[in-house]
């Protein structure tokens, strides 16, 4: 029996090394000045502002679109429905957008990027 234990384990070995590893997706975060060059120089994607609706009716990034990260759970969210598609995310100091962009992660989206807060931007803003 004890010489059957090593064969054991390796079989064991070989199998866990075989078996596909949980892909479990991630974000990247990115400094304000390389989410000005990324949105320069690159085209179809979302700016989405996480914060609440009043929040973002004060003061928003030209373009963004407002989804309140209490509102992203573990359904579909229909205002974003290519998983592809590169979404650069803030909030106001940069909690709620990591958050939002982890919960996005775990819905499938594939391209999600994460810059911080509003309140470090140093680009126009707009309201309303």
């Amino acid at each position: 029996m004890k010489k059957y234990i090593p064969f054991l384990l390796t079989l064991l070995l070989l199998a866990g090394c075989a078996a596909p590893a949980a892909q479990e997706g991630t974000y990247r975060q990115i400094t304000m000045d390389e989410a000005i060059i990324m949105m320069e120089e690159e085209s179809n994607y979302i700016i989405l502002d996480v914060r609440t609706p009043e929040e973002f009716s004060e003061k928003h990034i030209p373009g963004a679109i407002n989804i309140p990260n209490e509102t992203i759970g573990t359904e579909e969210v229909p205002e974003l429905p290519d998983k592809d598609q590169l979404i650069l995310i803030y909030c106001r100091s940069g909690n709620r957008s990591k958050q939002a962009s982890e919960k996005l992660v775990r819905l499938g989206y594939m391209n999600i990027v994460e810059f911080g807060g509003i309140n470090d931007w140093p680009g126009d803003t707009v309201n309303g």
